[in-house]
């Protein structure tokens, strides 16, 4: 389907690419939230991306951050999001804004607001009337500000997003919801491109085909795969025929896989988070990337060229390379089309399955010719040996018509050049490699070594002189005379990050206990155990509290539970269960009586991934106890099922879950069982490997999963229907039957985050104690700790055994990790805590530590800080 041409004042994307102010640009964009780092780093980092060479930053605008609570907004401090566009533009940054609804970004929620999920009839990301007017709030307060600040009215914003690879959702109306967003953009007068990004290739599920939403692609390839560029170009090629080019909105942040998607024909290249940051408080999400769920960590960072704490990788003077060739190359590149080589070149090395070129304007070729090994190697171009580095992928010119870069006259071609162009002039030409370059120029061919570091090789062929810089000093080029003298800016002005702090850890200076816990706020009495968000709280914990009689009982089944349940029965705490909603099955045999049951329930953070293998993992589920049953009995139910299906005769056979034996192996048979349940029951399928269906009654199929192998079934279920893919052995399949009573007459008590943060904030009496602390499991201590003066900031690790630990300062939650036995971690470092350093200035340090129980005693031994820079 074609796009119409999308024209504004100074912007056009077109099948040629993308122009601002009349001139073809090729844009590299990292990165950078506002959101997740300190509101007095947002001017150094935005400063670093540009020194970097890369010209534009994309940012996530995360909907929560900003409404608090229902119809409680904030745009101020590091929620003042005009204040970071404004220091983008000061910094020579374009922006393309991505306000979403949904962003992902493992963050809470997804950005979207917790309490969405309280209404039963509120289906989000849907064209649904509820929830487009929650997003019609969002979009008032958020779009004036970008319209204000978008390049046609002299702002940096070049591009805004809609909504955030929607092809992975199951959006029942993609056209009539991407159209909803795009009229209210338009509504506030958003006149630069609006694009939707396609996460796995489904252009029309991204962006249902609407009129004026440009389609873009995100790509995550394995760095080592040679296939990348057929897969980019067949992309390439799919949005040439819809008239606009191909924008890569997010990739790996490898460059040598982002010279092939350059050389594929990419107008913009977006790695994903180059500049790393931070999950502050309580705003990671829980993720979809263990088996299945995990927690995202407070550290966010995928191994950018920046860190979290604002370290500049070796990828950083690799991305000053690449912009290097960018700017060298101007309009020749920005004006290229995708294509293969025209030339013949083979490699004794891993590379491409099949190596992309691109066409230059005024003629010629780049082409990109990826080492996807560790060792140095040579390749044949046209007939020339060339070297080439391990892990690297030289932008070879071949064929190109120097024109006003020849000093000898404009009809002078350069036949090939085996490593980067990072500057030219009339009469000069400067490439960049760490091997020997082979120039073939006017029928002469050399050979340049590879230089050192300072100190540029030289060489003039047919009048015009060619320079070979080490990728470390090509970072570094400022411009370059007409003779080849190069300039270089001076090592010594990159900033200094080294501060006040020991490069060892240190540590720290003195601990004290305060006597007094954080209050609860009183939340009612309950039949059953509310959502924590219907108690007011989104982000934060609660505590339920109940009485049951336990005579007689076994075995409790806890249902729904999400994030981290500390329970407590009869006095003796369990570990810790984060188990995504699974059912839990949890041992009272050495309980007797009435016992007094407690769990507290904290907040992890809400799914950023629609993920139907957990219940906790919905998009939009929400959080709390969930349900605890008592099991009142146990049947076994893996007999006298009825296989329907496959069979030759009637009456239809009678065998075991999953007994049938066929030739017809992988076609779905289905096995059914009468029963009468007069209670609330819960069907057990013990040896779940792939996924099957089960039918209640006459309900809908329902898909279970390994991962939670438990279907509820209503007091009065008649039949139950099993549907499997047929396997010979009968996949070991067993089931139970469970009949349940539910554990009644709860009371509760919440700790929301804000709560939690003013209490952390308050001072008042403390006690010095001497690490290590030791504690019970359940047992809380609230500890303030002093830090040294520190111009960096610090990195905070505790050594110790089975401690959840929340900490604070200056006002604000800083994030959580978790010692010891714990569950999945994903996302950056989850064993410290970051301090910033103006942070660090203004406070101490304040810690909430938990004991947790496990394999060892939960004990804080010691609290060490490092530089996070040395």
């Amino acid at each position: 389907m074609s796009q119409p041409t999308i024209v504004n004042t100074g912007l056009e994307l077109d099948v040629r690419g993308i122009w601002i102010d009349g001139s073809p640009r090729v844009v590299l964009c990292a990165s950078l939230f506002y959101f997740r780092l300190p509101r007095e780093q947002w001017r150094a980092r935005l400063e670093q991306v540009r020194a970097s060479g890369y010209t534009c930053v994309d940012v996530y605008l995360p909907w929560n951050f900003h409404e608090l609570a229902p119809g409680r907004w904030s745009f101020e401090g590091r929620r003042d999001v005009a204040a970071f566009l404004d220091l983008a533009h000061e910094a020579g940054l374009y922006v393309i804004a991505r306000p979403g609804p949904y962003i992902c970004s493992e963050w809470d929620g997804g950005a979207l607001p917790a309490w969405l999920g309280l209404d039963p009839d509120l289906r989000v990301r849907q064209h649904e009337p509820r929830f487009l007017a929650q997003v019609t709030a969002w979009f008032d307060r958020v779009l004036p500000l970008l319209a204000d600040r978008q390049y046609s009215e002299g702002g940096p914003v070049i591009m805004v997003q809609l909504e955030n690879e929607l092809d992975f959702f199951d959006c029942e109306d993609r056209t009539g919801y991407l159209t909803a967003l795009r009229d209210q953009a338009i509504h506030h007068g958003i006149t630069v491109p609006l694009i939707a990004c396609a996460g796995q290739g489904d252009l029309a599920g991204a962006t249902g085909d609407v009129p004026g939403v440009v389609p873009a692609c995100n790509f995550y390839p394995d760095d080592d795969s040679p296939h990348i560029e057929a897969e980019v170009r067949r992309y390439a090629e799919m949005l040439t025929d819809r008239g606009v080019p191909l924008l890569i909105t997010e990739t790996n942040r490898r460059h040598r896989t982002l010279r092939r998607l350059l050389a594929s024909g990419a107008s913009l290249i977006a790695p994903y988070l180059q500049s790393s940051g931070w999950n502050f408080g309580y705003t990671p999400s829980s993720g979809n990337w263990g088996n299945p769920g995990n927690f995202m960590s407070h550290g966010y960072d995928f191994g950018g060229y920046v860190s979290s704490t604002g370290a500049e990788r070796p990828e950083y003077a690799q991305g000053q390379v690449l912009a290097r060739v960018i700017d060298a190359l101007g309009s020749r590149l920005a004006l290229a089309t995708s294509s293969v080589p025209r030339v013949e070149v083979t490699a004794d090395f891993p590379t491409s399955s099949s190596l992309s070129a691109l066409d230059l304007h005024e003629g010629g070729q780049l082409i990109a010719v990826p080492n996807l090994g560790t060792a140095p190697g040579r390749a044949v171009v046209n007939g020339v040996p060339v070297a080439v580095a391990p892990d690297s992928c030289p932008l070879m010119l071949v064929d190109v018509p120097l024109g006003a870069w020849g000093a000898a006259g404009s009809d002078m071609t350069l036949s090939l050049a085996s490593a980067d162009l990072v500057a030219a002039t009339e009469g000069a030409l400067a490439f960049s490699s760490d091997v020997p370059v082979t120039v073939v120029l006017g029928g002469t061919q050399v050979e340049i070594p590879a230089p050192a570091a300072g100190a540029p090789e030289r060489t003039t062929v047919e009048g015009l002189t060619l320079v070979v810089l080490a990728p470390s000093d090509a970072g570094r080029l400022q411009a370059m005379d007409s003779d080849g003298t190069v300039h270089l800016t001076d090592a010594t002005d990159a900033p200094d990050r080294q501060g006040t702090t020991p490069p060892d850890a240190v540590r720290a200076a003195a601990v004290r206990r305060r006597p007094e816990l954080a209050p609860e706020h009183p939340a009612g009495s309950h039949e059953l155990p509310p959502t924590l968000e219907s108690l007011g709280v989104y982000r934060g914990r609660g505590t339920y509290r109940a009485t049951a009689d336990l005579t007689g009982v076994d075995e409790l089944l806890l249902v729904g539970a999400a994030d981290i349940v500390d329970l407590s029965i009869a006095g003796r705490v369990r570990p810790p269960i984060a188990g995504f909603g699974a059912a839990q099955r949890i041992d009272v045999r050495d309980v007797t009586g009435s016992a007094g049951i407690e769990a507290l329930v904290e907040i992890w953070g809400h799914a950023n991934f629609d993920d139907a293998r957990l219940p906790a993992l919905r998009l939009g589920a929400l959080r709390g106890l969930g349900t605890l049953w008592m099991v009142r009995d146990v049947a076994d139910l893996s007999a006298l099922w009825t296989v329907r299906g496959q069979w030759a005769g009637v009456p239809a056979p009678t065998r075991e879950l999953g007994g049938w034996s066929s030739t017809r192996v992988g076609v779905p048979l289905t096995y059914t069982r009468d029963l009468q349940t007069t209670t609330v029951s819960a069907l057990y399928l013990q040896g779940v490997v792939e996924p099957l269906r089960v039918r209640v009654d006459d309900g809908e199929p329902r898909t279970v999963h390994a991962e939670d192998p438990w279907v509820l079934l209503p007091a009065g279920t008649h039949q139950v229907s099993v549907t499997l893919p047929h396997h010979p052995s009968g996949g070991g399949l067993r089931a139970q039957l469970l009949c349940l009573e539910p554990v009644t007459d709860w009371s509760c008590a919440v700790q929301s985050d804000d709560l939690l943060t003013t209490f952390a904030a308050e001072a008042g009496p403390a006690e010095d104690i001497r690490l290590p602390l030791t504690l019970k499991p359940g047992e809380e201590a609230w500890l303030d700790v002093d830090l040294p003066p520190s111009d960096d900031g610090f990195l905070v690790r505790l050594d110790g055994s089975q401690i959840r630990v929340t900490g604070w300062a200056a006002g604000e939650c800083l994030g959580r990790t978790w010692v010891g036995d714990r569950p999945a971690f994903s996302g950056g470092d989850p064993d410290a805590l970051w301090v910033p350093a103006g942070w660090s200035r203004l406070s101490g340090l304040t810690l909430l530590i938990r004991g947790v129980d496990g394999p060892d005693l939960p004990e804080l031994r010691t609290v060490r800080l490092e530089s996070p820079n040395g």
